[in-house]
Formats: C-alpha cells, sequence, structure tokens
C-alpha cells in the first residue's frame, strides 16, 4: 500500500538528534509488503498459465484485503482510516502548511491508500466472477452471474490491473523522490516501523486484536473462495 507523502514543513529527514519513535505497527507493516509482492506474483502466474497458482494467490490477496480493511477500523492509531483519511478542507490547510504533518499517513497519501485499496477491491471481486473463453476456468463466484457477464467481468478484469500498475508506479516514484530529493528514508520505517520524529510514538493495538481481524478475514476468505456455498 502507498506510503504518507509528507507536508512542505517536514519533507526532509528529521535531524539525527530527533528520537526514534513507533510508528508503524507489525500487522500494517507484513499486509503492506505480503501485498506488494502477491500483486506481481499473480500477474506472472496468469502470464504463464499456471492459473492454479494465480487463483491461490488471489484468494490470498482477499484475505489481506479483507483484514487491511477490518484494521483500518479496529487497529493502531496510524492504521485507522478515520485518523489519515480527511476531506477536501483537511487537504487544503495541509498542502498550505497551516496544519502540520501528522506522524504517519498525510491526506495526500491518504488519497493514494484510498485508490490502491478501491482498484484492488475491483481487481479481486472482478476476478471472482471471471471465466475463460473456454468455460474451463472459472471464478468461484462465476456461477452467481451469466456466461457472457462473466465474460465481460474477465475483461475488465485485465483492464483494471494496469490502474494498479499505475498506482504502483506513482507509488514507487513518490518514494524515490523523497529519498533522493528529499532525504527522507520512507521504506526503512515500513520496515522496521519506526521513525525520527519530534515527540512521544503512538500506541499499538494489541496483537490479540491482530489475530480476531485475521481470523475473520481468512474465514471469509475461505468461504467466498469456496463458491459461497454453506
Amino acid at each position: 500500500m502507498p506510503h504518507h507523502l509528507q507536508g512542505a514543513g517536514a519533507l526532509s529527514e528529521p535531524a539525527p538528534a530527533a528520537p526514534s519513535v513507533r510508528v508503524w505497527d507489525a500487522p500494517t507493516r507484513i499486509v503492506h509488503w505480503a501485498i506488494a509482492l502477491l500483486i506481481p506474483w499473480s500477474w506472472w502466474t496468469a502470464s504463464h498459465d499456471q492459473l492454479g497458482r494465480h487463483r491461490l494467490s488471489g484468494y490470498t490477496l482477499l484475505g489481506l484485503l479483507l483484514f487491511r480493511l477490518i484494521w483500518g477500523v479496529a487497529g493502531s492509531e496510524t492504521a485507522r482510516f478515520a485518523r489519515f483519511v480527511k476531506g477536501p478542507r483537511a487537504i487544503g490547510r495541509y498542502l498550505s502548511g497551516r496544519e502540520p504533518p501528522p506522524l504517519g499517513h498525510s491526506p495526500i497519501g491518504a488519497l493514494s491508500i484510498v485508490a490502491m485499496l478501491a482498484a484492488l477491491a475491483a481487481q479481486i471481486g472482478l476476478g471472482l466472477f471471471a471465466i475463460d473463453e473456454d468455460g474451463l476456468e472459472e471464478g468461484p463466484l462465476s456461477h452467481f452471474v451469466s456466461f457472457d457477464t462473466a465474460r465481460l467481468v474477465a475483461g475488465l478484469h485485465h483492464k483494471v490491473f494496469w490502474v494498479i500498475v499505475a498506482l504502483a508506479a506513482l507509488h514507487i516514484a513518490a518514494i524515490l523522490f523523497y529519498r533522493l530529493v528529499r532525504g527522507r528514508n520512507l521504506v526503512a520505517a515500513m520496515i522496521t516501523g519506526r521513525t525520527r520524529a519530534a515527540g512521544p510514538g503512538l500506541a499499538m493495538a494489541p496483537w490479540w486484536r491482530a489475530v480476531v481481524a485475521a481470523g475473520v478475514a481468512g474465514a471469509i476468505a475461505w468461504f467466498v473462495a469456496n463458491g459461497a456455498r454453506i
């Protein structure tokens, strides 16, 4: 998922004397990197007709996406959508420098997160209903729609992938910009969960909450992967 983009007042790396504080919890980081690895893996398996592995990758991505949505409500402070997804006024204040950059995702970074999650949800959802032209390979929910609809969905499934590629390219470009031009290492924070900042770090959600969220997400993904049949 895309990292935060910092405001004009905090584009450079904090002073070395600034303390290292916690900013990202482990579940958020694990899901972020798992999605980053599985997206190209899903493309490779589809391109090489390894459709069994492609479907398994898609189901795993579904579980990760569901977990991230749950964690966006019940997770640590920096993972919660209510904390970093802002309206136009807040974005305007942030861009004008009237609002200090937050610890975690900025209002601008939130837009990229929402866009990537939406595109990923669309891609996975379309794949669940898709079917190939011979009717031999099909998503687990394709039996809910007609063959023609499933074929239309399959075409959209291929097209939405390139939207994800474009969003990922913008994300990588932003990371390189902040690293090379502004001297701010966004990748390190998403690996270690820590960054240098003034003030205290943020409290992380307890592990039991992540276990419950993972169980719920996994159960829903399993149910969908089995055709939503009881």
